[in-house]
């Protein structure tokens, strides 16, 4: 089995259940939607850099560290099970960040968080959002609206037409204002989770590898 890698680094944990914790990210090459804000652009297209099964779980035991954040690109897009089956057996935690377009009941696996984006109007690609997925969420799982205080009337209607047990993340698009989001979830008294990317406030938001 091979996967096409951009890349797999190291570092602190940006967004996610484990958010600030460490990991090692493996970052797969394609993504099946073009969102506006995207800061990973350079991973949204094929780039046939194939990596073996063994190579990449071989980079990965390198650092010494049990935890694994699978992202893209749109990991769903290729098919995760040999890896994540692999990455289970040495007894790794593994967040598998997606987009929400695509199904997720295969990856629904103990030892494995799904960290399920809902695409807002500021990405300009909320018509791709597979809202079946949501009732599958498990409480470990986590919802991310991705979102500018434009956006936040949208969100707030997600979450009261679609039930999950998932919790709930509202990760503000880097360089927004994030106050006004802070004050729509206390006026609303919204049962979710300000996150920010942290890893933008540490390095040069644009920086690679991080």
């Amino acid at each position: 089995m091979k996967y096409d890698i951009n890349e797999i680094f190291y570092s602190i944990d940006g967004e996610g259940p484990n958010s600030g914790k460490l990991s090692v990210f493996i970052r797969l090459n394609y993504c099946n939607l073009r969102c506006v804000y995207c800061d990973t652009g350079y991973a949204l297209g094929r780039k046939d850099n194939f990596y073996t099964l063994e190579e990449i779980v071989e980079q990965v035991e390198s650092y010494g560290i049990k935890s694994v954040t699978i992202t893209g690109g749109e990991p769903l897009e290729h098919d995760l099970k040999p890896l994540i089956s692999r990455l289970l057996s040495l007894e790794y935690e593994i967040d598998i960040e997606t987009n929400g377009s695509l199904d997720i009941r295969k990856y629904l696996l103990e030892n494995v968080n799904i960290i399920l984006d809902i695409k807002t109007p500021s990405s300009k690609m909320e018509k791709f959002n597979l809202y079946e997925n949501l009732s599958k969420l498990r409480p470990n799982d986590v919802v991310k609206f991705v979102a500018s205080e434009n956006d936040m009337d949208f969100v707030l209607n997600i979450i009261q037409k679609y039930y999950t047990s998932a919790k709930i993340f509202i990760s503000p698009i880097y360089g927004c204002n994030i106050d006004k989001i802070v004050e729509y979830i206390k006026e609303h008294r919204l049962e979710v989770r300000l996150q920010l990317q942290i890893h933008k406030y540490i390095w040069d938001p644009n920086m690679k590898g991080v």
